[in-house]
């Protein structure tokens, strides 16, 4: 089962992607059972709740659905909580030691786009990086946790994330700050499906990108420093996560930041995929000075 957000910006239809009683997969309307994917219907058994309409034959199929645009798979998380140079061979090109407890930074929730949408290269930016990343759903909140074994029950899934970097803007320099590099319009592109927890395998998932067709980063989940319930638990220490927040656990190696690679230019085309959770595509475009930003059809 993957459930996703079908339709316009503030118009999306929540939906089911589920195999009917042929093995045929179908698309079906998830508003008999919810109007909103977001941390109350995640905290509330949701998850469980369309997987039963879903068997029951309860939910209709949504006729067009192939012809909508995909937006993220949540309504605006509450949090988007970063982890910085979780795959060893990704901080060396950074030029820094693998870390030794998690390095962690916040985005905005504002950051958040659709999986296929345009994405704006900000006026100034001179380097305008990608980064594949295996996203976690919380879906109970999270305080204090007491085991490793307690964090992973509170995961409710997973998807696709790209978590756009201005290297310029973040690292050191004349105004070098991680906030500053990672705050910028549309640059965290999510989905194109929340794929539930119960149903992958989180420590063996492969991740690739692509820039111009061109391969880029390659690599798994299994070479994480901190797996993803190592994580949830240690966040948990420092700050309540939320239902509906989402942690980006770090991208591996392969990006623009290497030096081995150009860095993003108007017109170029970034595509991630990571098993089992399906594939982004973004087309870049060079934003105006007043921030004017536009679509794909």
């Amino acid at each position: 089962m993957k459930i996703a957000r079908l339709g316009e910006p503030g118009q999306e239809i929540p939906v089911v992607i589920a195999a009917d009683a042929a093995g045929v997969e179908r698309t079906f309307d998830a508003r008999p059972v919810t109007t909103r994917i977001d941390g109350g219907f995640l905290a509330g058994g949701g998850i469980a709740a369309l997987g039963d309409a879903v068997a029951r034959g309860d939910l209709p199929e949504l006729a067009g659905a192939g012809a909508l645009r995909i937006g993220s798979p949540l309504d605006r998380p509450n949090n988007v909580v970063c982890i910085g140079m979780n795959y060893a061979a990704h901080a060396t090109e950074s030029g820094a030691l693998p870390p030794t407890i998690p390095v962690v930074f916040l985005k905005p929730n504002n950051t958040v786009a659709g999986p296929f949408d345009d994405s704006p290269i900000p006026p100034l930016s001179a380097k305008y990086d990608w980064e594949v990343e295996l996203g976690v759903v919380i879906g109970r909140e999270a305080s204090y946790l007491g085991s490793v074994e307690e964090a992973a029950g509170a995961v409710a899934g997973y998807l696709i994330a790209n978590d756009l970097s201005e290297r310029e803007y973040q690292l050191p320099g004349a105004a070098g700050q991680w906030t500053k590099g990672k705050s910028l319009p549309k640059s965290t592109p999510l989905g194109p499906w929340l794929v539930p927890a119960a149903e992958l395998d989180a420590n063996k998932l492969r991740l690739r990108s692509w820039v111009n067709g061109a391969p880029r980063q390659d690599s798994s989940t299994a070479d994480l420093i901190f797996d993803v319930p190592t994580l949830v638990h240690h966040l948990s220490q420092y700050m309540v996560l939320e239902p509906g927040d989402v942690i980006l656990t770090g991208t591996p190696e392969g990006v623009a930041l290497s030096g081995r690679f150009p860095y993003l230019q108007d017109g170029d085309v970034v595509e991630l995929e990571i098993t089992g959770m399906g594939r982004q595509r973004q087309k870049f475009f060079r934003a105006g000075p007043t921030g004017t930003t536009r679509q794909e059809a």
